[in-house]
């Protein structure tokens, strides 16, 4: 019996990688994009950076550094001038718009996205007219309205103002991200046995995540910095918020630039931490929106 011997196959090594280039500098990126970015950054940080200062900086003191830190200004804004009760309407008015605008946004996104009806263009086209319309111009219908109602001086009547100028914008950016989940999903979830409704919130709502988040964001901060609502509608001091005691910290005579600043900190702290917590979720649904529509 003959053995059959194999030669053994010669391994070929790789060739060698070739030398990486090195990048060469360009001198002018940093006059064509960073230095413009910096000034812009500095233009954005100093007027914060000066409330920072006025906040923290012991009355009659002018150093550019406030030391030492004093939290005088504070005690005055929360105690004295009763911040503390107008953060709570803020927040008791951002929170509800926030919750009745996500909610109608969502359901009548979905209608819009999924439904053909007739004269829905037009509607789309009315909805986008709305924010031509400036607020100022709707004070005295409003007034009438909520005067027969019953809602002047009353948190109640300012989320309904706030929802009713915050959802027209949310209805269209919801039905753009409802649009780009694809209702095969859906259809498929129906065919395997699957209301309408259960496929809804079992496949569609998952994945609008990222939108709720973006929809919701929008709503909290318009309510949350909405002025003119709030200080004519809430003549009762009990009913102010935030930025309607700002505007009566200044003084008929002289103005505690101290107590002011301390309040606008009090008054952007929330917005900053809101927007650090779900700038991720915002970014992926402003993306998703912005797809197709």
């Amino acid at each position: 019996m003959t053995q059959t011997l194999t030669r053994p196959e010669t391994i070929v090594p790789p060739p060698p990688a070739p030398p990486r280039r090195k990048k060469h500098r360009d001198p002018s990126r940093f006059f064509r994009l960073h230095l413009p970015l910096v000034l812009y950054l500095l233009f954005t940080l100093i007027p914060f950076y000066w409330m920072l200062v006025f906040a923290l900086r012991p009355a009659g003191e002018t150093a550019l550094v406030p030391w030492p830190i004093t939290f005088e200004h504070f005690d005055t804004v929360w105690n004295g001038i009763g911040f503390g009760l107008f953060f709570q309407n803020s927040l008791i008015i951002a929170l509800g718009t926030l919750v009745t605008v996500t909610v109608f946004a969502l359901m009548g996104g979905y209608a819009l996205a999924r439904f053909k009806f007739r004269g829905q263009r037009v509607f789309l086209l009315a909805l986008l007219c709305t924010q031509f319309i400036p607020g100022a111009m709707m004070l005295i219908p409003l007034f009438v309205i909520f005067k027969s109602a019953g809602l002047l001086n009353s948190l109640t009547g300012l989320i309904i103002a706030d929802t009713a100028f915050q959802l027209p914008l949310a209805l269209i950016l919801m039905s753009g991200f409802v649009r780009n989940v694809p209702v095969e999903l859906e259809e498929a979830a129906m065919v395997d046995g699957c209301t309408r409704l259960r496929a809804f919130f079992a496949v569609t709502l998952p994945q609008l995540r990222p939108a709720l988040v973006a929809v919701g964001s929008f709503a909290f901060i318009g309510a949350w910095n909405n002025f003119l609502f709030a200080l004519m509608f809430a003549s009762k001091q009990d009913k102010f918020t935030l930025p309607v005691g700002l505007s009566y910290a200044l003084g008929e005579f002289n103005t505690d630039f101290g107590a002011l600043a301390a309040g606008g900190v009090v008054a952007a702290v929330p917005v900053v931490l809101v927007f650090a917590v779900v700038q991720r979720f915002l970014v992926q649904g402003l993306s998703a929106g912005a797809v197709k529509g």
